[in-house]
């Protein structure tokens, strides 16, 4: 479903699982930090909301988008982890980098879920200007940082058997 047909930061709560005891990682990019930062707020704010403690939320920044990969790997490996929130902002510029960047960060996201026993959460802004990502990073179609926690807590929870 389109964004613009839907507020990411509406859901039923009454559809998540508590998430005291269970730990996540959240990896952020400091490109576009403006946005970034805003998305990783949302998702802590959300984990927090369902009962997740602070200590159990380990927060990584890299420096770009293509790089959130390798990140997520690393903080997989260095933490006793139930998912990992990958978070970045891919803004669409005048060249085909956009495409790459892309394509490449889906990719390593995609082949850590298969890799490792945990799940890894897509939430990467991929839009056509600054003007989508900030309507997205607590804008006007909520906060994709709160829609990715809510992914992480459903999908740990479905792994753990909840």
């Amino acid at each position: 479903m389109a964004t613009s047909l839907k507020n990411l930061s509406d859901y039923d709560p009454g559809t998540v699982p508590d998430a005291s005891g269970m730990k996540f990682g959240i990896v952020v990019s400091e490109w576009n930090e403006e946005v970034t930062a805003a998305l990783a707020e949302g998702a802590v704010n959300t984990l927090k909301h369902h009962g997740c403690q602070e200590e159990n939320i380990h927060v990584m920044p890299v420096p770009g988008s293509f790089e959130l990969p390798f990140g997520a790997r690393l903080i997989a490996e260095r933490h006793p982890l139930d998912a990992v929130i990958v978070i970045g902002c891919i803004v669409q510029g005048e060249t085909s980098h956009f495409d790459y960047i892309c394509q490449g960060v889906t990719h390593g996201i995609s082949e850590l879920n298969l890799e490792y026993d945990i799940p890894f959460i897509f939430g990467v802004l991929t839009t056509q200007n600054q003007q989508q990502a900030l309507d997205r990073a607590g804008g006007k179609h909520g906060n994709k940082g709160d829609e990715a926690a809510v992914t992480a807590i459903k999908m740990a929870g479905l792994k753990n058997g909840h």
